[in-house]
């Protein structure tokens, strides 16, 4: 990674009870705040759990969870595409994601891809690649959206099923450790009225208070837990690459 001191915090921030969503507006808006906070404990408990070696992070963006795999790896390898909309000084390597990764066979232990599969016109192609680049027995990390709005447009091509995903990962050789769903039906509605609110701030505000008192109640945590398999906002997933692929 290029430039690593002069890294801050973006996106996510660390709090003493962990990851966060920013509360800084300009890195993420009042009605993204509910689903940043999902995403922050849901990406650091699976690089805790499983980030090693020399970690990739593809599409990168401002590296916003740099801080988390840090200390858990040997080095960082940051890459992303010329037309992201987060252009930044940390890139290692510049490409189009969509004509292949640009680094050697066998040149990664963790590969970190978040947010990005849905903006991926060949994603089978990807996936090869990402199986390509990984070291035997290395690790595959990725999240993806589900019920969540057109953002980056042009280049926002798809919503994946936990079906879909595991094609992608037996397509690619690899293994599937893990696949789990994120939010549920309480999260999909509170996120979409939210994004439909986020012009008004103070009606925002409020709405953002009182969706995350209601999801933290009993009920909302049990209606979450029920729905989540039908209406995620989205999936988390770890894949390994065999000790040996022919």
């Amino acid at each position: 990674m290029r430039n690593k001191e002069q890294w801050q915090p973006s996106k996510f921030v660390r709090y003493p009870n962990g990851y966060r969503a920013s509360r800084d507006r300009k890195m993420v808006g009042i009605g993204s705040r509910l689903v940043a906070d999902i995403l922050a404990q849901a990406y650091e408990q699976m690089l805790r759990n499983h980030a090693h070696g020399v970690l990739l992070d593809l599409g990168c963006g401002k590296v916003p969870l740099y801080e988390v795999y840090q200390p858990l790896t040997t080095d960082v390898i940051c890459i992303d595409w010329a037309n992201t909309l987060h252009p930044n000084q940390f890139l290692d390597v510049e490409c189009d994601l969509n004509e292949g990764i640009e680094l050697a066979n066998d040149a990664v232990d963790t590969i970190l891809c978040t947010d990005v599969l849905e903006h991926i016109a060949e994603p089978e192609r990807l996936w090869r690649d990402m199986a390509r680049v990984l070291r035997p027995g290395g690790k595959i990390l990725l999240a993806v959206p589900f019920f969540y709005r057109v953002h980056e447009a042009p280049h926002d091509y798809f919503r994946y099923t936990e079906f879909a995903l595991k094609r992608f990962v037996a397509g690619a050789g690899l293994t599937l450790l893990s696949l789990e769903p994120y939010g549920g039906w309480p999260e999909v509605f509170a996120d979409l009225v939210g994004k439909r609110l986020a012009g008004i701030r103070s009606v925002s505000a409020i709405h953002l208070s009182l969706s995350q008192a209601l999801i933290r109640t009993r009920w909302g945590r049990n209606l979450s837990a029920g729905t989540a398999r039908d209406f995620p906002l989205g999936y988390t997933l770890v894949a390994q690459k065999p000790a040996s692929m022919l």
